[in-house]
């Protein structure tokens, strides 16, 4: 078995033209994000290369680049590895999660029109159906897209980009809580729909903020269970 561990197929090659050492670097940070690489695992550059059709050097490049973003850990004569998250690391990234998600809550039930409300109905029925059918990587992708939607309906240009820094940290987080959180989720996200439906800011912001600290709580417990 190889050491990155990844199975066949799973890993396309990527195509040219285009800024290659970006969509190396791209193309690992996703596979670490959804956890396809896990944290701890040994990450070797040519059987990466391999995968992904690629010299070493883009691969190389990504690693110290990832490395820098606190992705991946260089040890010394060991190589790379990808980075185990500390509890107080999640911590600290889902409660600045809530603070973020909780005010864009508030400002889309206070901007949101009707189809801002479709285009959430219509992502909650598409996670909905992705817990019914157990796909768990396509419920952590409209997870994150639904989030995504909120914050876009928010319509505030600073909190989207200060979002955007830790959207993919939190998707990292969600993977491994995403069965155990389940129908719960969407139950949640489907009464949050109907506060900023109601133009109601106040109901939003409480049903965001629980919402997100029952996922950094399911998070620390996800070991007990």
């Amino acid at each position: 078995m190889l050491s990155t561990g990844l199975p066949q197929g799973a890993v396309p090659k990527l195509e040219r033209p285009g800024p290659l050492r970006e969509r190396v670097y791209e193309a690992l940070l996703e596979l670490i994000t959804t956890r396809t690489l896990t944290p701890g695992q040994h990450l070797v550059e040519s059987e990466l290369a391999g995968h992904l059709g690629v010299s070493r050097q883009p691969v190389r490049e990504a690693l110290q680049r990832l490395n820098t973003e606190g992705w991946v850990d260089l040890r010394p004569a060991q190589g790379a590895f990808v980075h185990e998250p500390t509890e107080r690391e999640a911590d600290q990234l889902l409660s600045v999660r809530t603070l973020l998600e909780a005010e864009a809550a508030r400002l889309a039930a206070a901007n949101s029109g009707s189809a801002g409300i479709a285009a959430l109905e219509e992502l909650c029925a598409e996670g909905e159906r992705a817990v019914a059918d157990d796909d768990v990587d396509l419920a952590v992708a409209t997870n994150a897209r639904f989030h995504a939607k909120v914050m876009e309906l928010a319509g505030n240009v600073v909190l989207s980009e200060l979002a955007g820094q830790v959207d993919r940290r939190v998707r990292w987080y969600y993977q491994p809580v995403a069965r155990q959180r389940g129908t719960r989720s969407w139950i949640e996200h489907r009464q949050l729909i109907t506060a900023i439906a109601a133009r109601d800011e106040e109901s939003a912001t409480a049903v965001m903020r629980a919402h997100t600290e029952h996922t950094r709580t399911t998070y620390h417990q996800r070991e007990k269970n």
